[in-house]
Order: structure tokens, then sequence, then C-alpha cells
């Protein structure tokens, strides 16, 4: 195979495929450049069909450190197990390539995506999800694509189609979606409150961009496509599939309408294991026993499928009872936990859906660092989502967290970033752990509502609250129900799993996966529309359970205080080796942080303290302004004047001449070393040296300003320095003594007699 290049122009970018080159022993692969990101992508298939009952698809989004020109961090300096983005980036890939592969096909598909380099303004999960449908497109793999997706923004009230970073920023909508040329199958957005009618704007908006695409895969797959290999589908046999429908389907009917989720569980249960037990007796023997074993498990699920399903569209009845757009019974309830010991707390309860959350406060430096390809940064509130076997009834694998539980934390995360306070409103980083203690269907949606609740339970001035709904569909051609809060049975049988979040403003976050092809702009504005119906009760309820967020923060969260300083401060408060900022927190026992642009954030559950490390900075990096009037000790004094500590590392010089209205012989007679002054700042110059005078602040002689007093001034001159007579230069114009302060100068004008001008050390 020769290399190929095509090219097109999207989205203000060019698009470059290139195949042929790289890669060739896959099935399919292609090297996507997307401004200049570059995605290496490589798809492969098993030569057998897994004995498995699910379809084994793997996607994987590789990020490679070197694509950002960086080294990885740790000790090894290698890349590890994937960061949470790239998991998200492969599960994102992931959700609208699986249903376009046939019903029984079960070979195991590898999706492998490479990050070779990374331009921040061209994104680099969609050019992987481009690069993702090409490779099984014009391999030989059975896929009915193609598939593309595209990042949208809404900025300044127009839709953006990959924006590049600046225009992200601005953006009120990060949304990502993907379909096919006739439909939308994925969605996965962030959005600051924006309403139904525009999120729908930017999903359709979306949707015609992917055409463009679609269509230049098209192009591609004309060109240089292979034929479809002929692989072996699961299919069951028909013979056995009508004899067991025919003596079993009314006994499973029955099982699957009870209402309550364990004791239909064990129903239905109950049927499958006396038919099983049946056939395993009567094929003992037979050659093909496990093929057979393996169909009579694929019959009997298939007639379960079918009855949930002909009983919600036709008989509009669910499974346990409930009518299409009606929730499960609502629970809510705050400081599940006692407030001494964790910062907020609350339990959430949908039906037999239950999750828990729990608030975490701390300070700044507590913010988890981001290092990706991206620039580094701290990210200030987290959101964990944890699903323990326990929860549905079962056993399982306990460790790390899998992609699911990354997932449905981070959409929690989208739904309830939108309204948390800012940094200089709430200067905490913050972290939610929902802990799913009961599952039946929507618990990353539980969770959501829990984490509104612990969030004002623990004080966290958030906007506003949110709640979330999972929508569901179930359709038959152009017949369809939609279903509003999915339980399980429901989401694992339909055909759509549609999670929507928000306020009673507008949608924070949206969720869409999809078992077929994909869905109309018709269903999504009618699931859109329950939704909001559904989240505005679901809202009823957490405000009737807490209005709005505490005013006063936990007894155990640490309290909080934060103080601006210049920038060009920050050296001081943390000192040589960090020997300041050290000797405050072992004086005080708080903790402080201070970022880049000088706010000082104070930690400590005792006030007091944090009030003396604020105190302690306050004076650290106190500047005097002219006019400002102090209390000060006279600390040192030379000839020309005093000197006078004003506060901190801050002394101001009075000259002599402004030490009392009246003539002056020596300082000594005005002020001593250890006498408290009054003084005000007259003067700081771009050296910051600070002049300061006594007399300003006394009463001035009533014959000061008169010819006499100024003759007499004038006549007295002064032996030494401050003395006013005529100067030993015979080129002088007028009288001027310089004085040595330590090793700087500094000019004072007399105002009332410029003449008079002296330039005394500091």
């Amino acid at each position: 195979m020769t290399k190929e290049t095509f090219k097109m122009n999207f989205a203000g970018r060019e698009l470059v495929v290139e195949t042929g080159q790289v890669a060739k022993q896959a099935n399919g692969s292609v090297v996507v450049r997307y401004g200049d990101t570059t995605v290496l992508t490589a798809a492969t298939m098993s030569k057998k069909m897994s004995t498995g009952d699910f379809f084994p698809l793997q996607v994987n989004y590789e990020e490679k450190m070197y694509a950002a020109g960086k080294f990885p961090g740790g000790f090894n300096k290698r890349e590890a197990r994937p960061s949470t983005y790239a998991t998200l980036a492969a599960r994102l890939i992931d959700r609208p390539i699986r249903p376009m592969f046939a019903e029984g096909f079960r070979n195991e598909v590898q999706v492998i995506n490479t990050v070779l380099s990374y331009d921040e303004n061209a994104s680099a999960r969609m050019a992987a999800m481009f690069g993702s449908s090409l490779a099984l497109a014009i391999s030989d793999i059975p896929f009915d694509g193609p598939i593309a997706g595209v990042e949208v923004g809404y900025v300044n009230g127009q839709v953006v189609i990959n924006p590049d970073v600046t225009q992200a920023q601005a953006s009120d909508l990060d949304l990502a979606v993907a379909g096919n040329s006739a439909a939308i199958n994925m969605v996965e957005s962030g959005a600051k409150e924006l309403s139904e009618e525009v999120m729908l704007e930017a999903l359709l908006a979306g949707h015609e961009a992917i055409k463009e695409l679609i269509d230049f895969q098209n192009e591609i797959v004309a060109k240089v496509g292979k034929d479809k290999a002929e692989v072996e589908l699961l299919q069951v046999d028909e013979t056995l599939k009508a004899s067991i429908i025919a003596e079993h389907n009314g006994a499973l009917q029955a099982a699957v309408q009870v209402e309550e989720k364990l004791a239909r569980e064990a129903a239905t249960s109950a049927v499958k294991e006396r038919v099983r037990a049946e056939y395993e007796e009567k094929y003992a023997d037979h050659e093909d026993f496990e093929r057979i074993m393996r169909d009579v498990s694929e019959i009997l699920e298939g007639m379960e499928h079918t009855e949930v399903r002909r009983l919600i569209t036709e008989d509009k009845v669910r499974p346990d009872g409930r009518k299409v757009d009606e929730i499960r019974p609502l629970e809510a309830e705050i400081d599940f936990t006692p407030n001494t010991i964790t910062h907020g707390s609350a339990l959430f309860t949908r039906g037999q859906t239950q999750a828990l959350s729990t608030l975490t406060l701390a300070p700044m430096g507590e913010a988890q660092v981001i290092d990706g390809l991206d620039p580094e940064y701290k990210k200030r509130f987290v959101h964990h989502y944890n699903f323990p076997q326990y929860s549905v009834g079962e056993t399982g694998r306990y460790g790390a967290p899998g992609r699911r539980e990354i997932g449905h934390g981070a959409l929690g995360e989208r739904a309830l970033e939108q309204v948390m306070p800012s940094l200089e409103e709430f200067p905490y980083a913050v972290r939610l752990v929902a802990e799913v203690l009961e599952s039946n269907g929507s618990s990353s949606q539980a969770s959501i509502c829990a984490g509104t609740l612990a969030l004002m339970a623990g004080g966290v001035p958030i906007k506003a609250p949110v709640a979330g709904i999972a929508m569901g569909l179930i359709s038959d051609g152009s017949n369809y129900t939609i279903l509003t809060d999915i339980q399980g049975l429901e989401d694992h049988f339909g055909d759509m799993d549609f999670k929507v979040a928000g306020t009673r403003e507008g949608i924070t976050a949206l969720q869409m996966d999809i078992k077929i092809a994909g869905i109309t702009a018709e269903i999504l504005a009618e699931a859109l529309a329950q939704a909001k119906r559904a989240r505005f009760e679901i809202l009823d309820v957490i405000e009737a359970t807490l209005s709005e967020p505490r005013s006063e923060l936990a007894p155990s969260a640490p309290k909080i205080d934060s103080i601006k300083i210049d920038s060009d401060k920050i050296k001081i408060v943390i000192g040589k080796g960090g020997e300041t900022i050290d000797k405050i927190i072992e004086e005080t026992g708080v903790k402080i942080d201070i970022d880049e642009d000088g706010l000082c954030s104070i930690f400590s559950p005792d006030q007091e303290a944090i009030d003396r490390a604020k105190a302690i900075i306050t004076e650290l990096v106190r500047e005097a302004k002219v006019g400002d009037i102090y209390e000060a000790q006279v600390v040192r004094i030379e000839k020309f004047g005093a000197f006078v500590h004003l506060f901190g590392t801050t002394d101001a010089m009075v000259h002599i001449s402004e030490l009392a209205w009246e003539r002056t012989s020596k300082v000594e007679d005005i002020v001593k070393i250890g006498d408290t002054v009054k003084v005000k700042v007259t003067k700081i110059d771009d050296k910051g040296r600070v002049d300061a005078s006594m007399r300003i602040l006394t009463e001035k002689p009533k014959d000061y300003n008169t010819p006499e007093h100024k003759s007499r001034e004038h006549r007295k001159g002064n032996n030494g320095h401050g003395r006013r007579g005529h100067s030993k230069d015979k080129d002088a114009k007028s009288t001027q003594h310089k004085f040595e302060r330590s090793e700087r100068k500094t000019t004072v004008v007399d105002e009332e007699f410029p003449e008079l001008s002296t330039t005394k050390p500091e």
C-alpha cells in the first residue's frame, strides 16, 4: 500500500489524513493532522469470535508527553496509567462507535489512538475520534460507520465549532457531540445554566458540522477502503427459540411485571434457572451442549428484553408500575455524618437509588495539580464517585476506580462546578465524594443531588442548587416512548440513557449514550422538555430540605481569611529560603497559601491564629503613604535629624528643620532615642525612602509668616548642619548644605523658603 494524503479545511484549520505509510499490519490505520495536532490511530480485530456474552471492544487514548515537549512526572520518567482526561477521552470515543457494530458481533476489536503532537488550539480528542472512525471504516472490520464528533462552544450568543483556547475560556458551553450522517448518538457537555433552546441549537449546529466530516471520510473510504471481512455473528437456533418462547414466555412476562426490584430480580431469575435446568438435563449428552446452553441464555435475555419494551411502548406500563413521566419517591437528608468531624454531608434517595455525598474543604495547597499535555494547573474542585458492589447486592472487584466510575464522577463535577463560587469569593480547595449505597439506575444523578445538598450544608456559597435526572427511550421505528427517571432494567433494555442536570435557570451538564444508530432533533427536544419538568420537581425537594447555603462553615472546617498583597511583595512574606513564612506558620500554627497574583490565604480552625498571621503579613507588606500619621518611636539621632520607626521594617527621617517651627540648634533639644512622637509622612521618593514631619502636626506660631519672623529667622543663622547663611561657594545662588544619610541622599525642599533646600541623607 502506498501513502495517500487527503485534505480539507474544517472549522478554520487544515485537516489532513494520511494512510498507507505507518502501522500497516493493523487492519486499518490513519494519521490525522489537525492544526499542529497529530494523532495515529490503529484498529485491529481478532480472527475468532469471543465466547463471552458481550462485544469486547477496547478504545484507548494514549497521551505521550513528548507530544507537548514535556518530560513525564515521577521517578521513572515514563508514562504510566492513563490520566483522568485520557480515560474520559477514551470513553468519549468508545460511546459513539460501539452502537455501529452488528448485533451478535463478538470478535475482539481494539482501537488505539496515540497523540504524537499536541496543539492546544486543535482538539486532539476530536482528531482521535475522527481517526478511530476512519481507521475502522477503511479496514476490513465490519463497522457500520463512519461517525464523527466536534466540540461546540457558545461565545457571545454565537455557536462556535471546535473553539480555540481563547474562545473556550470565554464560552458558556463545553459540548462534545458525535453522530452519523443521519442522527446524533453521543453527547457530553458542561454549560453555564443555558436554556434547553440554546442547548438544542448547539446540538443541531454540531450535527451539521459532523456531516461535513462524514462526507470527507466517505471520500477517503471510496479511495482506499478494504472489503469487509466475513465474520461469524452470534445467532441462536430459531427452533430452540420458538420452543422456549412457547413454553415459558408467560411465566417470564409475569416475573418482569413484579414492581419491587429485588423481588422482580428473584422472580425472573427463578424462571431462567428453571428453564436452564430443564435444558441442561435434556441436552446433557449432546455434542453441542455448550452452544445450546449459550443459546438458551441468549434466548431468555431476549425474551425479557422484548417484554420490557412491549410493556412500555404498547401498554405504557413500566416494570415498577410508574407512569412514563413519573419520578420515583424522593427523600433528602443533610448532616448524615456529624459536622463536628466532616465538613458537610447529605443523603439523597430516589426510589432504590441512594447516594451519600461528603464534603471536604482544604487550603489551596491541597488542590489537585494536573500535569498533562496542557500546561500544568491546579484544580480546586473535584468530585469523585464510588460504586461498591454491595449497592446492587453483589460481590465483585475492589480496587482503583474503573472507567465508569471516573466518567460518572466527571459528569457530576461538570454539573456542579458551574455554580461553584470563585476563588476570590471562597478560597478553598473543595472535594466531594459520592458513595453509592444503593443503585437501581441513575446513581450518577443522585450523586449530583446529594452533592448539591452537601455543599450547601457545608456552607459553600454555591450560586444555586443543581439537580440531575436520567431520561430513557424505548423506540420501535417511528413509535417511541421517552421515560423520566429510568431504573436499571429500563437502562439495560432501553435505547437511550440521557442525563440532564441543571438549576432552575438552565442546564449545567448533559450526557447521552444510545444503543441505536442515532436519535432525531424531535426526540432530543421532547426529552429536554420532559427532563426540565422533572428537574424542577427534584429541586423542590432539595430546597425544602435546605433552601440556601448555610451562612457559616461546619465547626470542623478550616477557617480561612485572605489578604491581597502586591505581587512584588510576595518575596518579603516568604523571605529568604522561606524563612519568614515558616516563622509565621510556626508562631501561629496556621497554613498559608500564596498564589502568583499575591492572594495570601490563611487557614486554621482557630480564628485568633488566623487574625495573628494576617496582622503579621499586613505589617510586613505595609507601605507608608504621604499624609499618613503615626505614633512613632525615635530609634536613631543624627546631627541633621532623627529617624523614627513607623511599622515593620519601615523608618522615616524627620529633618531637624521639621522637628519644630522654631529654630532648632540640636536634635536632642527636641527628641531623644526611645521617645514616642507623632509624625506625618510628607514625602516618599522613588526608592521608597520616607520623610516625615513633627512640626506640621503642631500649631504654627502666629507671627511665623510675618516679615519680622522671617527676617529674624534668616539673621539667626546656624553654625553647623542646618545653619542658614551665605555659601562659601562663590557661584552658589542659594545656601545649601549636604548631609550624609547612610549611603543614600534625599533632597528636601522647604515649602516656605524654597531657596533654602537641603540634600539630606536617609
